[in-house]
């Protein structure tokens, strides 16, 4: 029997409210906003190109290189990365960030005459009152500073894209009329930020509608809308999906969620999301490499993966408890993985090149016990399960393999 018979999903109810409208995109932030978090390691060029390889394996769209007005180290990294895109002609597609300044902007239109590579300039400035409040900005200068930054990337050749940081906080005035200016002066596209984790799921669509329906659409052009977030109230999927859903275009992320405070949305959910969801293109995506882009980026950035970190994390298809463990043995009797997978799991595991995990620990059955010793190729007698099971009882802790291998061994030898 499909699996699908066997499970009443509510997740299709309600579809007209939440459809998405067409093929999402996806821009990788983690080789830029994602090393802004202050614990991390900035990695070596080696080790970015590796992730940058892992994100054209998973059919990441676009990526941020860096932020080559950092200083000769950003300009190093980020024109060794466009060099390997170009050489390995890569599908993936660049853009580099600059705050709305020409000293920041002229390094981006100098790396594409030395590549090749065709990158967006992704100029970024403050919008909402509190930062302008903060910062003695004026009407005025915000305007000013748009206009000078768009006209000039445009003059030296750089598809723009205009950022409006902390834009989920910005009265809508402002919103519009910066928008509306950058279109203007040959934008063409706009990225949305909840840069300090303050939206809801129903703000993000809120704000997603409005940007369209009062910039977009009036300006008669082809405006790709992009939403960039932030989870600090823990929202960041969410969210993004809520922006899909009004209408945007592309949803920015990092991979494990590394970045600023408590991280930007996850990419490597928003890519398990999409697909089980089966978004375009992201139904038809192989998405077995996920664990090793996730592990990769853990080790070059020193940001460990928690063990109950979705899909990835080391028991996310792990389980010692008996009545769970049962379940997913009796399927694996029916020889059949699919049900097997998705019994006690609304993430079906293989999809992402990975299995269901039985281990025994104090809360488990004996057939947790049976179970893992034929996984193991040991003939589960009554002597070897009953003392494993005894000993799991007695610990305060899912046991290692050496501490079953030992259980083994001392029955052996009696």
């Amino acid at each position: 029997m499909e699996t699908s018979a066997l499970i009443y999903d509510w997740n299709q109810k309600d579809l007209a409210s939440q459809t998405l409208a067409g093929p999402v995109l996806l821009n990788d932030e983690t080789l830029r906003d994602g090393l802004q978090s202050p614990s991390v390691r900035d990695p070596s060029i080696e080790e970015k190109i590796r992730i940058l390889h892992l994100m054209e394996a998973l059919g990441i769209n676009s990526l941020d290189l860096g932020l080559p007005g950092a200083g000769p180290r950003a300009i190093e990294h980020v024109e060794a990365l466009a060099r390997e895109i170009v050489r390995k002609k890569m599908k993936i597609r660049a853009n580099c960030a600059a705050r709305t300044v020409e000293s920041d902007i002229r390094p981006i239109a100098e790396i594409v005459q030395r590549t090749g590579l065709n990158i967006e300039a992704a100029t970024f400035l403050g919008s909402s009152p509190i930062r302008r409040y903060t910062e003695g900005w004026t009407d005025d200068f915000l305007l000013q500073t748009t206009d000078k930054a768009v006209k000039y990337a445009v003059s030296v050749g750089l598809d723009c894209t205009y950022v409006t940081e902390d834009t989920s906080r910005c009265d809508p005035e402002t919103v519009k009329r910066l928008y509306s200016a950058a279109i203007a002066c040959g934008a063409r596209a706009i990225v949305i930020c909840d840069t300090a984790g303050h939206a809801t799921p129903a703000g993000a669509s809120a704000l997603v509608r409005f940007v369209i329906e009062e910039v977009v659409k009036p300006s008669g052009q082809k405006i790709r809308v992009d939403w960039h977030g932030h989870c600090d109230r823990g929202l960041a999927i969410a969210n993004s999906m809520a922006a899909l859903m009004a209408g945007a275009d592309c949803v920015h992320g990092c991979a494990l969620g590394i970045g600023e405070r408590v991280g930007n949305t996850q990419m490597d959910q928003m890519l398990v999301n999409l697909k089980l969801m089966g978004v375009s293109p992201w139904a038809d995506q192989d998405l077995t490499r996920l664990k090793e882009y996730c592990q990769e980026v853990s080790k070059a950035t020193g940001v460990g993966i928690p063990p109950n970190y979705p899909v990835v994390g080391d028991d996310a298809f792990r389980t010692a408890t008996g009545v769970h463990a049962a379940a997913v043995i009796k399927a694996y009797k029916k020889n059949d993985i699919q049900l097997a997978n998705s019994v006690y799991s609304g993430v079906p595991s293989h999809v992402f090149g990975l299995e269901q995990i039985i281990d025994v620990g104090p809360m488990s059955g004996k057939s947790n016990v049976i179970f893992w010793l034929q996984k193991h190729g040991i003939d589960p007698s009554d002597a070897i399960v009953e003392r494993i099971y005894t000993r799991a009882k007695a610990s305060n802790h899912t046991l290692s393999e050496a501490e079953i291998r030992d259980c083994v061994e001392k029955t052996n030898a009696q």
